[in-house]
C-alpha cells in the first residue's frame, strides 16, 4: 500500500494544526524565569530571587525600569562583570543569607560586586562574616583534664565550640543496637564536654565510636582521642600539669593552644 503524505499531513491539520508545529514550550520562555551572562557565565534564576532588592541594578534590569545596554548573542542580557564571584551574589539572593568556603579569599572583589549591584544587604552580611572570621582566628585555648575519678570523669574544655563539636561527631552511644547519638548528659556547654559515665540507667548501653560500634570507650581511649583530633587541628601541647608520669593519657590536666 502506498502513503499519501500530502493526504495525510492535510488530516492532521484538520484534526489539530499544532501537531506539525513545533513546541510552543521552547520557542517562548516562562516569563518567571530569567537568564543572565555575567563575564560569560550563565545564570538562570527565577525573575523574583534577581528583583528581591528593590533599588538594585538587578531589580532595574529584570523589571524593565532599566534599559538592557548589551546582549549576547543568545539574545540573554550580558553584565561585564566577574563571572564567578557571581555564584555568591545569586546565592545571597536566594537564601538570604552569605554563605561563603571556609578558604574564601575573595572578600575585596565579593565586596565590590555588591556595591555594583547595590545590595547593600550583602556588602553588611560580608562585612559580619569578615569579623566572624577575625574572631575565628583568635588564639583557641584547650583544656583537657582527668580526675581519675568516675565520679568527676574527663572534662574537655575549648574556646573554639567547633572543636567540641568535631569531639561529639566522633562518638555514639549505643543502646540495644540502636545508635541514639551524642549522649545530652555529657553537654555542659558549648564549649565543654564533662564525661563522668558511660553506663546510663538502661542496660547494656554504651559509649562508642562511630566508625567503630564495637569499640567500647574509657575515659584513658577518650583522652587519646582528644589530643589526637586536637593535633590534627593544629593544637600546640603548651603544659602538662603532671607530665612526670611521661605518657599524655596518665595527665592528669593538658593545655593546649592554636
Amino acid at each position: 500500500m502506498e502513503w499519501n503524505l500530502r493526504r495525510m499531513e492535510s488530516e492532521l491539520r484538520q484534526i489539530n494544526p499544532d501537531l506539525l508545529q513545533p513546541s510552543k514550550s521552547f520557542k517562548k520562555p516562562s516569563s518567571g524565569t530569567i537568564t543572565i551572562n555575567v563575564g560569560g557565565y550563565l545564570y538562570a534564576a527565577q525573575r523574583h530571587t534577581l528583583a528581591k532588592h528593590p533599588g538594585s541594578l538587578l531589580e532595574e534590569i529584570v523589571m524593565g525600569k532599566k534599559p538592557v545596554v548589551h546582549v549576547d548573542s543568545m539574545g540573554n542580557t550580558f553584565i561585564d562583570r566577574d563571572g564567578p564571584i557571581f555564584r555568591h551574589v545569586l546565592n545571597f539572593l536566594r537564601m538570604g543569607e552569605l554563605v561563603l568556603p571556609d578558604d574564601f579569599k575573595e572578600a575585596g572583589l565579593l565586596r565590590r560586586e555588591a556595591n555594583f549591584y547595590r545590595l547593600s544587604e550583602l556588602a553588611q552580611a560580608l562585612q559580619d562574616w569578615e569579623q566572624q572570621q577575625a574572631t575565628q582566628r583568635e588564639p583557641a585555648f584547650l583544656e583537657v583534664t582527668d580526675s581519675h575519678e568516675r565520679s568527676q570523669g574527663l572534662r574537655v574544655y575549648c574556646s573554639d565550640s567547633t572543636f567540641i563539636e568535631k569531639v561529639k561527631n566522633r562518638l555514639v552511644q549505643i543502646s540495644k543496637s540502636r545508635l541514639d547519638g551524642f549522649p545530652e548528659e555529657f553537654e555542659v556547654s558549648s564549649n565543654i564536654i564533662q564525661f563522668r559515665h558511660f553506663i546510663k540507667s538502661e542496660q547494656g548501653s554504651r559509649l562508642v565510636l562511630k566508625q567503630d560500634s564495637t569499640f567500647l570507650c574509657t575515659l584513658e581511649c577518650l583522652k587519646l582521642e582528644a589530643v589526637m583530633l586536637a593535633l590534627k587541628r593544629g593544637f600546640r601541647l603548651l603544659t602538662s600539669l603532671d607530665s612526670s608520669r611521661g605518657s599524655v593519657v596518665q595527665c592528669e590536666a593538658l593545655h593546649f593552644v592554636k
